[in-house]
């Protein structure tokens, strides 16, 4: 697997390299770049299979290298100091990235799912669909991308019901019946999915408003969704859920 290294730090790129050196010596590290047109330049010659990207360059970023580059047949592991800056965009695209300063073992599963991606010749519909989002308003989009094992599926936001969490894993249940397991933390798309208005309502559960019928007071407390589903409500989010349905 061919690698290119892009960030305007050069302890940052030795740092990775070695790292990669170690962990990974089936990647092949052909070339670095300091500055947004020298990387350009950089993947347009040498095609690499994956290109760590750092996030904030100077006046420039990453996204600005992106826009560069239509043909963008390669994955990315965004490199970041900064988790306010562009991550809840990359999140939506179901794309990875690391934080500064690196820990091995993110970087190793993130590295591993990029390699998985690779081998299995996906297409790169992720970044496609980053770039588009960040050249709207802002706000959150009308789809998410959720990373499933052998694909990356986009489900309609307004078509999500509700989350549950099982341990690590999230179900996103739809309103066409369909159950869907993600490997990855409910708080992640709780952060994700607050714009849109979904309610928190417990520890395991996330609910999208547009499908609570009612506030029912059994239980302890619990919300009736349209398709018939109860859902509980934790006590200590009991105050929060009332303040989201305006009682």
């Amino acid at each position: 697997m061919n690698a290119i290294i892009v960030d305007d730090e050069a302890h940052n790129i030795e740092n990775l390299r070695g790292i990669l050196s170690r962990c990974f010596p089936e990647i092949t590290v052909s070339g670095m770049a300091s500055t947004i047109e020298a990387a350009a330049a950089l993947i347009t010659s040498q095609t690499p299979d994956l290109v760590f990207l750092d996030i904030q360059m100077g006046k420039e970023t990453g996204f600005d290298l992106l826009k560069r580059l239509p043909g963008r047949a390669f994955e990315v592991i965004f490199v970041t100091a900064y988790d306010q800056y562009g991550i809840q965009a990359i999140k939506f695209a179901a794309l990875d990235y690391i934080m500064k300063p690196i820990d091995e073992a993110e970087l190793k599963a993130a590295v591993e799912r990029a390699m998985g991606k690779w081998k299995r010749k996906q297409n790169y519909h992720q970044l496609d669909f980053l770039m588009n989002h960040l050249k709207g308003t802002g706000k959150a989009p009308a789809r998410i991308a959720l990373p499933l094992f052998q694909e990356t599926r986009y489900v309609a936001v307004n078509s999500i019901i509700r989350c549950e969490a099982q341990n690590t894993y999230v179900y996103f249940y739809l309103n066409n019946g369909e159950k869907i397991l993600v490997s990855r933390p409910l708080k992640e798309y709780d952060e994700l999915l607050a714009p849109g208005g979904f309610i928190r309502c417990h520890q395991t559960h996330l609910v999208n408003p547009a499908f609570i019928k009612s506030l029912l007071k059994e239980d302890g407390g619990c919300l009736l969704l349209t398709n018939g589903e109860k859902i509980p409500i934790s006590r200590a989010k009991k105050d929060t859920v009332k303040r989201a349905l305006g009682g």
